[in-house]
């Protein structure tokens, strides 16, 4: 296979086509500093073809970006610096504070607790749980890593208590005949995995990033792509839950409930947002450990909204998605095969790789301007870096290999554990912060918005032709979806989870810039906010519990028919609310809107604007309504007063 490098500097002839270059290093590079190339478009490649170079003879303005989308997919770094713990105290185990893996909520505040606790037992759990309970302290659980956008993990105020399930992260069982798994809460879904395949088990399904906690999956009902048996999320496949929850002083504050499978209340507490109490242990019922074959097949739009409705029947793990500018979808073939298939395949996608420290900034710097120099209004350097992503994603198997290693061909086919999931940057060996995952925030890199949402399946082609006829109003402005992700497409089954899926549905997810200071608009932000808003409120969808931006939250509990008996087992679990927040009460409807009213509060997603000062009218962007879905309301920019008058007239 031919080694890949990235020129630093280029020096070419008069007629561009022989050039010298300077190169760095990235896989199987001798020791040469210096090389002749011969130029092919916008790829060169050696005399004697034995090294192919993504050069970046762009404008400058393309060099970092193209670092940002390109490097994770030809950089394969064997370390990292995984990321610190989301909480943090200056003083012991007292004044705290606790974030998520972005280092930021959506509304940009600070949270803090008056102390955080760390049981390694659930004895420490149960003892945590009744001193807050006797202070009457609100309390919050913190995961390992913290992955939620929400504000989950947030007590409100300053005298609250985290209590992480950092140490809670052991095998409890495994019965290999029955097929039970009984683990912490604490522990790391690909330690799960990794633990499952060694006793011939697996666990069907799963969401696609691996350095997520059972208890903090269950909580946001995190989920992969299956219409077929239980479905895609994590949390159908729980047969018994132990959870700590607080109790009267005949009780001693704090009390241990053991829930089985036929247990009334398991629905509830199986997707929960940390609002009835701990979860001590989990129990999953998993499957003899079986192999995935994958394809990935590129088509055009032509038929999306038939191969929406019909995909994720033909296909165990399939999924969708769409690049709307490039006008073409990548479906994902994904089947279960016998365990005797040959392939030892693995899931290790770029995105999830370790990026050089300085690289990270790099493309950072480069992105804010780009995104904010003349109103962003570089979409031809946007569009031409999501189509260098993608043609780059593709010739790496979408983050599969055949042998661990590379990808040579389709289907790539290997085992359960190897195939659901990833998260290399996190699972890699420390190196002192010379690289990591991209968005790590001591390295202030690349900061993206990730909601996502999800809107049932009978509905979805109509959902799709209405983005479709967004999308020809103005092609440029869906290149500000990130790199070549696009619009995601995962299948997600009905659930009897009170706060999981009504239906069956697509789950979409979507990713986009955020700028890292408070009221800074994003471009084409009118076309990507009307899409959320189209969703949820023409189509009926619902948000993700760990990734929405505040205003997709109002409003959407009356969404889930059996939110009322959720409420019940709540009341009965925590009557005085010492699990509850005030962002949470507000998403559950109990007290509140999450909506926060006030100047540029739609720039930032904490409202859908009803006022020009709800955008950023001095950088000229106003509310104006949507132009597929009138109904919706968006900040758009306008150059001048006059076409901002004509407008209004």
């Amino acid at each position: 296979m031919a080694s890949v490098v990235v020129c630093a500097r280029v020096s070419c002839s008069l007629q561009g086509q022989v050039c010298c270059m300077r190169v760095r290093e990235l896989r199987g590079w001798p020791n040469a500093s210096e090389v002749w190339l011969t130029k092919v478009g916008n790829t060169i490649r050696s005399r004697e073809d034995r090294f192919t170079v993504i050069t970046l003879v762009r404008p400058r303005a393309m060099q970092i970006l193209l670092l940002l989308l390109i490097l994770t997919l030809i950089i394969r770094l064997t370390s990292s610096s995984p990321p610190l713990d989301p909480v943090a105290c200056s003083n012991g185990m007292s004044n705290c504070t606790v974030t998520n893996a972005n280092g930021y909520f959506p509304d940009r505040s600070i949270c803090r607790a008056a102390n955080a606790i760390y049981p390694r037992t659930e004895q420490e759990l149960l003892a945590a749980v009744a001193a807050a309970a006797v202070a009457k302290r609100k309390v919050k659980v913190a995961t390992r890593y913290s992955h939620s956008f929400t504000k989950l993990t947030c007590p409100g105020g300053r005298d609250g208590t985290i209590i992480s399930t950092r140490w809670l992260n052991r095998t409890v069982q495994i019965d290999g005949k029955k097929g039970l798994l009984t683990v912490e809460s604490g522990m790391v879904l690909s330690d799960l995995m990794r633990v499952a395949a060694a006793a011939g088990l697996c666990l069907p399904n799963s969401p696609y990033w691996s350095a997520v906690t059972v208890g903090g999956l269950l909580a946001t009902g995190a989920h992969g792509s299956s219409l077929w048996g239980k479905g895609s999320a994590v949390h159908e496949y729980v047969v018994g839950i132990r959870i700590v929850t607080p109790a009267p002083a005949s009780q001693g504050f704090a009390v241990v409930r053991e829930l089985g499978a036929d247990h009334p209340d398991l629905d509830a507490v199986k997707v929960s947002l940390g609002v009835l109490g701990v979860i001590s242990q989990v129990t999953l019922a998993l499957q003899p450990l079986f192999k995935r074959s994958v394809t990935f097949v590129t088509r055009d739009e032509s038929d999306l909204a038939d191969q929406v409705a019909a995909w994720g029947g033909l296909h165990e793990f399939g999924d969708i998605r769409w690049l709307p500018h490039q006008r073409k979808v990548i479906y994902r073939e994904d089947n279960r095969v016998d365990i005797s298939s040959p392939g030892n395949g693995l899931n290790d996608f770029p995105a999830f790789w370790s990026l050089p420290a300085h690289e990270i900034v790099a493309a950072r710097v480069e992105e804010e301007r780009r995104e904010e120099d003349n109103g962003g209004t570089d979409d031809d350097a946007r569009c031409s870096a999501a189509q260098q992503s993608t043609v780059a994603l593709e010739r790496q198997g979408h983050g599969f290999t055949n042998d661990g290693v590379s990808f040579t061909s389709y289907p790539v086919v290997g085992y359960q554990h190897s195939m659901q999931a990833s998260s290399a940057c996190v699972d890699s060996p420390e190196d002192g912060l010379q690289s990591a995952c991209f968005w790590d925030p001591r390295l202030r890199g690349p900061s993206l918005y990730n909601p996502a949402f999800t809107v049932a399946l009978s509905r979805a082609p109509s959902f799709l032709a209405d983005v479709w006829r967004l999308r020809d109003l103005h092609p440029s402005a869906f290149c500000t979806l990130h790199g070549a992700m696009g619009v995601q497409m995962r299948y997600v089954k009905a659930s009897s989870a009170y706060l999981g899926k009504p239906e069956d549905s697509i789950a979409v997810d979507i990713a986009y810039y955020r700028s890292r200071t408070r009221g800074v608009p994003r471009a084409h932000a009118d076309v990507v906010d009307e899409l959320e808003q189209m969703a949820l409120r023409k189509y009926g969808g619902v948000p993700h519990w760990g990734k929405s931006r505040n205003f997709a939250f109002d409003g959407a509990i009356a969404r889930y028919p059996k939110a009322g008996e959720f409420l019940e087992v709540k009341d009965r679990y925590d009557p005085d609310g010492i699990f509850s927040s005030e962002w949470s009460d507000q998403v559950l409807g109990i007290k509140g809107s999450p909506i926060v009213v006030g100047k540029g509060c739609a720039i930032e997603g904490l409202c859908v604007c009803s006022d020009d000062s709800h955008c950023a009218p001095e950088q000229g962007y106003f509310c104006r309504p949507g132009k597929v879905y009138a109904e919706a309301r968006v900040c758009r920019f306008e150059e001048d007063n006059e076409a901002r008058i004509d407008d209004e007239l």
